[in-house]
């Protein structure tokens, strides 16, 4: 298949405007026998099309127990990395390989690494959000549901260097009493959330409960009601009895909550511009339904990776897993 038709990161070619996209998608997928994956962050029609919503490395997980031989992962670029790790004999999509990620980027292979050798005594605790090179580097992957059961689990006279999130490592840190060194790698979305435009929300909206994501800033998590993954989020506002909710993580998180219980309002927390939409991730909202469908229509873009690579990097995933099946998580 000609790979040259992927300029600038993506398929450009027109799409006929008679034709229904969601439809003709939904068809593509049954046709190739695909599943989509679309993470709560991306464009809330995107996430209607999909098979399966909900957070990076549950996604491929769910993916892998799939009988699909293709994956189209509507997110970033580590998530359809992740994916291809966890089932290596699927092809993986990705709809635009712009789709990054700021803390990803945040933790280049070659400074970690160095990182890491000024620490000969510590193990290496990475979180989910990062590149399958930084993954193979370290000896646990963890997600923010069970980063603090994670580093809780590993014996207390043990050293850890945590990366590339230092917002959930000081989190973590706080939560277990441990002293892990922390990478300086951090979301621009939560690192952005503005404490005194939080509070004044709060203030017109005396009734409304404050729930963060682990990777915002200590203040912002401080002043939080309930702090967790977006799975998390996403549970305690279907649960909680509060009616409205202050919400300090990526916008598209908005769509399935709206859905889930329409009778609540949620009101995306601001960050420090006025004039920036600052909850919003450029590199999520990159894709879109004409992406999706030229991308499952060609098959590209696709995302490989080496061989060796990619077994080093399932390791320290397969050891988060065997640790939260020993702890039940």
């Amino acid at each position: 298949m000609n790979r040259e038709i992927v300029k600038n990161g993506y398929i450009e070619e027109k799409i006929d405007k008679s034709i229904n996209l969601p439809e003709a998608i939904i068809k593509l997928k049954k046709e190739k026998n695909a599943v989509i994956l679309a993470h709560y962050y991306v464009k809330g029609e995107l996430q209607e099309i999909a098979d399966f919503t909900g957070d990076s490395l549950a996604l491929s997980q769910q993916a892998a127990k799939t009988d699909a031989d293709i994956i189209l992962f509507i997110g970033v670029h580590f998530m359809a990395e992740t994916a291809k790790i966890l089932s290596p004999n699927k092809k993986v999509l990705l709809p635009d390989l712009n789709a990054g990620c700021s803390l990803a980027d945040s933790c280049p292979e070659k400074d970690f690494a160095e990182f890491i050798s000024n620490y000969p005594d510590h193990i290496v605790v990475s979180y989910v959000n990062t590149t399958a090179k930084i993954k193979a580097l370290s000896d646990i992957i963890c997600t923010s549901s069970n980063a603090k059961q994670i580093v809780a689990d590993i014996p207390e006279n043990q050293k850890i260097i945590f990366g590339p999130d230092k917002n959930l490592g000081d989190y973590v840190n706080k939560q277990t009493g441990r002293n892990m060194v922390l990478w300086d790698g951090a979301c621009h979305v939560h690192h952005e959330f503005s404490l005194e435009r939080i509070l004044q929300l709060k203030k017109d909206n005396p009734h409304a409960k404050i729930i963060a994501h682990p990777e915002c800033q200590k203040p912002v998590l401080m002043v939080a009601d309930f702090v967790g993954s977006t799975s998390a989020l996403l549970k305690f506002t279907g649960t909680d009895e509060a009616k409205t909710f202050i919400v300090a993580t990526e916008s598209g998180i908005l769509h399935q909550m709206k859905k889930d219980n329409p009778d609540k309002e949620y009101i995306p927390a601001p960050g420090d511009d006025p004039d920036c939409a600052c909850n919003d991730c450029e590199y999520m909202k990159l894709h879109d339904l004409k992406k999706v469908y030229n991308c499952l229509k060609y098959e590209l873009p696709e995302i490989n990776l080496d061989k060796e690579l990619s077994k080093k990097a399932e390791k320290s995933i397969l050891k988060m897993l065997e640790i939260s099946e020993k702890l039940g998580l």
